[in-house]
């Protein structure tokens, strides 16, 4: 896997289960720090498969997020913004097969996040070919719960209408980039 080239600038990432507003707030706070943000690649990855996608396409996947991450961070002004990262990959890939790669694992632990925000499941459930389970949205949510719980980088809890999830997120950010802790809201 890839190193980390994320250096001085703060990368926040955007997590949660699926259909929870991660792309759309991703694109927001992107757009109102003036940068750039990273889109999820397993979309991308999954929309170019011949096949039904199996755990073996999760390394691929996981390769091909941090790519996009490095590539993008040089383009990023001050605050890069994640749709996703290898968490996201580690707990589909636990749902969904029961394990997870060890060089998953193991990049997980090089990587570096200053702050994580995570979507709540009270934005309704948009079909999509690409997503699964909207039956399943409360388990996973917390399973992403408890895996922010028990790492070491800051999270907040994104909940509410679009607008008070923008409002949110853009507060806990600008407490990021000033060099104050956010605290969890």
């Amino acid at each position: 896997m890839q190193k980390d080239v994320s250096g001085k600038v703060k990368k926040v990432v955007i997590i949660g289960p699926e259909c929870t507003g991660k792309s759309e707030l991703s694109e927001y706070l992107a757009d109102h720090f003036n940068t750039v943000w990273v889109r999820e690649y397993a979309r991308e990855y999954l929309d170019n498969l011949s096949r039904p996608y199996g755990a073996e396409d999760l390394l691929i996947i996981a390769q091909g997020q941090i790519g996009l991450e490095n590539k993008m961070t040089s383009m990023a002004n001050n605050v890069l913004f994640c749709d996703t990262d290898l968490y996201v990959i580690k707990i589909w890939s636990y749902f969904k097969y029961g394990y997870c790669d060890q060089r998953i694992l193991d990049a997980i632990s090089q990587r570096r996040c200053d702050l994580y925000l995570l979507t709540y499941i009270d934005i309704p459930w948009v079909n999509d070919p690409l997503r699964e389970h909207p039956d399943q949205r409360e388990k996973l949510y917390s399973l992403y719960l408890k895996e922010m719980q028990n790492q070491s980088v800051p999270f907040v809890e994104i909940r509410g209408s679009r607008q008070d999830r923008r409002e949110l997120a853009t507060a806990v950010v600008k407490e990021l980039l000033n060099d104050e802790m956010p605290r969890a809201k």
